[in-house]
């Protein structure tokens, strides 16, 4: 892999990772109802789930996605579509709702699980799996070096926002700029292909 692909696999896999979504956001809720300590087995099970997702799109699901194109694109139009309404709703978010602690609980291994129900976890891995993998002579290698670097990145942005919501839990972030300004991330993220 050269410099010129690595250069655009971490500014792809930072703009996926960091932009709010299904497992950052859940990562924050649980943080900011339950606290940073009991919401680490979500922020743990996502790159777990997540790698499990990957490894199985570079297995030959991904190969499935790239040969069928009206897949693909409906895939995308599906994983947009998800993004823009999430972001409308907190958009339009009045006020932060305190969630009930008992519908928090989410073992380690339904986060794992999860990840197959992640539209965006889709996107990312089948992107990732058809710019950087499929057709390749040395995919092996590559993937070798993209999954433990796409592991982190899912852990630290994970980490980040269950510290996030930890601030949120004390009171010290204003919860409604924070959601107005994740809203305006998910807007402005555009995902590739």
């Amino acid at each position: 892999m050269n410099t010129a692909e690595l250069s655009a696999l971490l500014l792809l896999t930072t703009a996926a990772s960091f932009t709010p979504g299904p497992n950052t956001t859940l990562s924050t809720a649980l943080a900011a109802n339950l606290g940073l300590r009991r919401s680490l087995h979500f922020v743990l099970a996502v790159p777990v789930g997540w790698g499990l997702l990957f490894s199985l799109c570079a297995g030959g699901v991904g190969a499935l996605v790239v040969a069928l194109p009206p897949l693909r694109i409906g895939i995308q139009a599906i994983g947009v579509a998800y993004l823009l309404w999430l972001a409308l709703k907190l958009a339009h978010s009045g006020a932060l709702a305190h969630a009930d602690a008992a519908q928090l609980k989410v073992t380690f291994w339904q986060g794992v699980m999860l990840q197959f129900l992640n539209i965006k976890a889709w996107m990312l891995a089948l992107t990732v799996v058809a710019g950087w993998l499929a057709g390749r002579e040395d995919a092996a290698a590559r993937f070798a070096i993209i999954l433990p670097l796409m592991l982190a990145f899912g852990l630290v942005s994970n980490l980040s926002y269950a510290l996030i919501g930890s601030l949120l839990q004390t009171g010290s972030v204003d919860p409604i700029t924070q959601a107005r300004g994740c809203a305006g991330s998910i807007v402005a993220w555009r995902p590739c292909c």
